[in-house]
């Protein structure tokens, strides 16, 4: 995986809003790699701190990191169980959001 790739990933993932989540997969798409989701996912592993990583979960809904819901929870997001509650309300496509 190169630097590119990882900068454009660190770019979608800082225009998440405040209380909203995305998703690997909807990462990948808005960057032009619809398969890659688990490339997004380990580019989020090591991205800067200025990048929300605790904003981009499974398409599940599921956390896969139990250490974001804190964050998560401060922004108002609902985690039970390690599942967002009301996914599909606050879920943000970037594809929908942002002009490419």
């Amino acid at each position: 995986m190169d630097i590119q790739f990882k900068e454009a990933v660190w770019e979608v993932a800082r225009k998440i809003p405040f209380g909203r989540v995305s998703t690997y997969g909807a990462i990948a798409k808005a960057i032009g790699y619809p398969n890659h989701s688990r490339h997004v996912g380990k580019a989020m592993g090591g991205c800067p701190k200025d990048v929300p990583a605790y904003r981009v979960i499974a398409a599940s809904g599921i956390l896969r990191v139990p250490e974001f819901e804190q964050r998560l929870t401060a922004e108002g997001i609902i985690v039970i169980n390690s599942r967002i509650k009301n996914f599909k309300k606050i879920f943000w496509n970037p594809l929908d959001e942002i002009n490419f």
